[in-house]
This record gives structure tokens, C-alpha cells and sequence, in this order.
């Protein structure tokens, strides 16, 4: 058993990376637009930015937890403005007119509107790739040795990645489980021929990749000192390049989930395959290793998405109610949890473990022994076996904890102060920060005000906890949403920043916030001294 290196004190926001366009985007957060970020943050004196799953999605989805590959980073994020075979090819205005109408409809919504952005930027990049094939790789060029080059450094993942999207096309995006027999059992013939008939196809998902870690490596050095850091999805899609590549691993005949708890009678469900732990086990757990290894190279850092799941897995057989726990021994569980958390630890990335929702105290006295952090949400630490149920002052939050407002999936904030029940709001105004915030009024009728939004910041700051994940909109008391769990809406997964990111050194709010968050670093130590 490892022990990861502590954590040094410092401060960091969770945004999604499709959320922060510039004015050079096409309507969404591109790769390119992280260093801008990091230009605000670093005057704020935060020194660490938390994206979402970055992770390829299908078209027409919208959900990051839902990719097509647990390796390549989606190409919806390529700045296509540092492409130079785009421009080298005409730019812009080479468009079809049905994408040029497409990246002006993407450009001016008001919400990340991801199959207008997809459809502008498949036909971009399809030039951009003729372009290449045409002047750099038919004739051999040393641009184009680097190019293979890259394709052997990465054949690990992206031989059958690259394969899998160009048979995906070929079957006009039906799952992988609806293919003609030959490929969909992995014949050694039938692949051989695929690739040499898709040749030009696979050499184009290839290039994208190549594309898109090239521009990811450099936004991540120009970001710096502020670190990047990943989400680490528990499960894949049962439609992904992964699955597909390595069937043994994986069971179809149930699906994983959580049991019933405090938040659901019938606990969930996720429609994803399960992982075979003993064969993972036999083999190593050399994918998992793969996965691992792959994170550490994209981010400085990564949060594991659903850690209980990686000490027992809840799984229900298909249309069924009852589900069972793998391995089913307490004993075992803990054993091949700690494996497996040795084995994010070894990556070299600092490692934080989502460990919200009903988690075993056996399991959090692991995640302490090895040195991970678990997450503090304000507004869930509560003294839940005492009368009253008081809320836990942050002051008292261990060192090894990552300290937060919310996640992804939560209500910002003022959302969730303004629904709160009015006891809820009695019980977190005896903290003696809120209380002052209040001035005098009674927590029942007292809105969110800035000085209330500012209170909850200033204690978590003052915290001892290692590292802050703050939800961007509640360092500025905003009430948009990222995603609604158990919904498919419309405005799931597509909230932008209500300017351009290359705007938030100019604009008045903006400006505020940073110079308040960099008092409060100041005074708190979250930040280095020279940066």
C-alpha cells in the first residue's frame, strides 16, 4: 500500500471546459481557451483549474460521463485557429455554406449548442485533413514523420481507437453490438482487412488526435503555474472504442448503479456495463494502468469519479430490481480498492477521490491510510447524530480534504439557499460568518446576498483543507446549473460564462472577484508567493 505525497494549500475552481469560450472560439470552450482562463486565475491567485470529462462523445450527445472513448479527447475541443492546415487551406471561408450557417448559429447562442459547433467543425477539420494527406503526408514530409511518429509512441490506445471510429462511420454510427459478426467479435482477419480498407479514415481520427494532444500540451504549459486537472469517469459506455477492444472485461448481462439510499428509494441506474474485477485482476489490471497513465499525461491532476465503486461495484441484473455488491466480502473490497488506489497513485498525478453519497467508513479510513483527500460540501457536513443537526464549521475540516461549495450536479449556491427549507437556514446561520453576514435578518427571509455568497468563500479559505474545488458560479453567486442529474434537458451540459474568457480581464465583475479571491489567498496562503 502507497501513500500519495501531501497535497500543498491551495485554491482551485471547477468549470467545464466547454464553458468558457473566447471571442476566437466556435461557440465553445476550446483547448486554446485555457491558458486564457489561467491569465484570470492566476491575478485571482488560484492555482488550480478542475475540468470536466474532456473524453470523445458520440454526436448528438451532450453528457461528458457518456464518451465513446475513455482515452481521445474529443475533437469538439480543437482550436481550429491554431490549425495550420485549416488555414492553410482557406480558412473559414473553404466552409460548405450549411457549416459556415452552422458556426454563425454556434457562435451567437446563448448556450454551448454542441451539434452546431460538431457539424462546423467536422467539416473544418475534414479539410484541414485533406490538406495534410495532400502536401505533408503522401509526400513523406518531416511533418508527416512526426506524425507517425506520434501514432507508434500512442499505438497502445489509438490503433483501436482510431479503427473503431472509422468502422463506426462506415455503419453509420450504429453501437459496435450491431455489427456484422466478423468485426464485432475482433476476428484477426476481418480487423486486418478493415484496416487496410479504412486506411485513410483511420489515419484521420488518428490526425486528430495528434492535433488535439499537441495544442492540449501546449495550453498546459502556458497555463502554468496553474495546474490542470481531469475527471476520471468509474465506467465507459458499453458503445466505446474501450469496450469494444477488450469485451472480456466487461459483463453485459447487468448494469451498474447504487442501491437504494437517502436520495432514492430505488437506488440507480446507469445503463453501463460492468467491470469483470477477476479478470481485471488476472490481467494486471493492465487497462486500468492504461487509463491511469493516459490521465496523468493529459492533467496534473485527476478527481476519481465514483471511488466506492473501484472498492465494490453495485451492479443489477438486466431488468431487474435486486442488485448485489462485487467482491461481496468486506475484506476483499477493501483489498482490491487499495490495489486499485495504488495504481492512480503510481501514475504520478495528484490523485482526489470523489467519495460523496453513501460510502462505508471502512472505505474512508482507506482513503485517509493512503494519503487521498475526500470532498467537504458546505452545505452536506452537518453533525448528522445531534440534536439539531448542526452544521460543521470548516474550520474544523482535516487538512487531507478537498473543501467545496458543490459539484457538477448540485445546485449552485444561491439556488440551493433560496429553496433551503427555513430550518436549514436557521441551523447554517449559527455559524458565526453567516450569522455576521446576515446583519440581523432573520435567516428565513434573508436572500443570497454578495456579503452571504463572500461569507461561505471566506470559510472555506480559511479552512484547513488542502485544496478548494469552487464551482465558478458560486465565486460569483450565479444560479446557472451544469447538469440536472436523472433529467435530459436542453440545458444540460451546456452553460457558458456570460462573457468571452478573453473579456474577464476587462469586465468590472470579474475584476472584483479576482481581487477578492486574491485577498482571500492572501490571507489564507493558497496561493505561491511568486507567480
Amino acid at each position: 500500500m502507497t501513500a500519495a505525497s501531501p497535497m500543498d494549500r491551495a485554491a482551485g475552481v471547477l468549470v467545464p471546459l466547454f464553458s468558457i469560450p473566447s471571442s476566437s472560439s466556435w461557440g465553445i470552450g476550446e483547448i486554446a481557451d485555457l491558458p486564457v482562463l489561467a491569465s484570470w486565475l492566476r491575478e485571482a491567485r488560484v492555482s488550480v483549474v478542475q475540468l470536466l470529462p474532456v473524453n470523445e462523445m458520440a454526436a448528438g450527445e451532450t453528457s461528458p460521463y457518456s464518451a465513446i472513448s475513455a482515452m481521445a479527447i474529443d475533437p469538439i475541443f480543437i482550436s481550429l485557429r491554431d490549425v495550420g492546415d485549416f488555414q492553410a487551406c482557406g480558412g473559414e471561408a473553404r466552409l460548405p455554406l450549411a457549416a459556415q450557417a452552422a458556426l454563425r448559429s454556434a457562435r451567437g447562442a446563448g448556450r454551448v449548442d454542441h451539434a452546431a459547433v460538431r457539424h462546423a467543425k467536422d467539416a473544418a477539420l475534414q479539410l484541414a485533413f485533406s490538406m495534410f494527406w495532400e502536401t505533408e503526408w503522401i509526400r513523406g514530409t518531416a511533418r508527416a514523420g512526426a506524425f507517425a511518429t506520434y501514432c507508434v509512441f500512442e499505438e497502445w490506445w489509438l490503433a483501436d481507437y482510431a479503427l473503431y471510429r472509422a468502422l463506426r462511420d462506415r455503419y453509420a454510427a450504429r453501437s459496435w453490438t450491431d455489427w456484422d459478426a466478423p468485426l464485432r467479435n475482433r476476428e484477426p482477419g476481418a480487423l486486418d482487412d478493415a484496416r487496410r480498407e479504412l486506411e485513410r479514415e483511420v489515419l484521420y481520427y488518428q490526425y486528430l488526435q495528434w492535433i488535439a494532444e499537441e495544442q492540449w500540451q501546449d495550453a498546459r504549459a502556458a497555463s502554468a503555474p496553474v495546474r490542470v486537472f481531469g475527471d476520471f469517469p468509474f465506467m465507459v459506455s458499453t458503445d466505446s472504442a474501450d469496450v469494444w477492444a477488450r469485451q472480456d472485461l466487461f459483463r453485459f448481462d447487468r448494469t451498474v448503479g447504487v442501491p437504494p439510499d437517502a436520495f432514492s428509494a430505488t437506488g440507480q441506474e446507469w445503463g453501463l456495463p460492468v467491470y469483470r474485477w477477476d479478470r481485471m485482476a488476472e490481467q494486471g489490471d493492465g487497462w486500468l494502468k492504461q487509463r491511469s497513465r493516459r490521465s496523468a499525461r493529459l492533467y496534473d491532476g485527476y478527481r476519481i469519479d465514483h471511488l466506492v465503486g473501484f472498492y465494490r461495484t453495485y451492479s443489477r441484473p438486466l431488468g431487474e430490481q435486486e442488485g448485489a455488491f462485487d467482491p461481496v466480502d468486506e475484506a476483499e473490497q477493501l483489498a482490491q480498492g487499495e490495489r486499485l488506489m495504488d495504481l492512480f497513485i503510481a501514475s504520478g498525478a495528484r490523485i482526489i477521490a470523489e467519495d460523496l453519497g453513501s460510502v462505508p467508513e471502512f472505505v474512508r479510513e482507506s482513503l485517509t491510510r493512503l494519503g487521498l483527500p475526500g470532498y467537504k460540501v458546505v452545505r452536506w457536513e452537518r453533525e448528522w447524530d445531534t440534536p439539531g443537526q448542526p452544521f460543521r464549521d470548516p474550520a474544523a475540516y482535516p487538512a487531507l480534504a478537498v473543501g467545496t461549495t458543490g459539484t457538477h450536479d448540485t445546485d449552485p449556491n444561491a439556488t440551493w439557499w433560496e429553496q433551503a427549507p427555513p430550518e436549514e437556514r436557521q441551523a447554517f446561520a449559527e455559524l458565526a460568518a453567516v450569522r455576521g453576514a446576515l446583519a440581523g435578518a432573520a435567516p428565513a427571509d434573508a436572500p443570497f446576498t454578495p456579503a452571504l455568497r463572500d461569507a461561505i468563500l471566506a470559510l472555506l479559505y480559511r479552512s484547513p483543507a488542502s485544496l478548494l474545488l469552487i464551482p465558478l458560479q458560486d465565486v460569483f453567486g450565479w444560479t446557472d446549473r451544469i447538469n440536472t442529474p436523472g433529467t435530459v434537458a436542453a440545458d444540460n451540459w451546456c452553460w457558458k460564462l456570460p462573457w468571452r474568457v478573453d473579456a474577464l480581464a476587462v469586465e468590472p465583475v470579474a475584476a472584483e472577484r479576482a481581487a477578492f479571491l486574491k485577498a482571500l489567498a492572501a490571507e489564507t496562503g493558497r496561493f505561491p508567493a511568486k507567480t
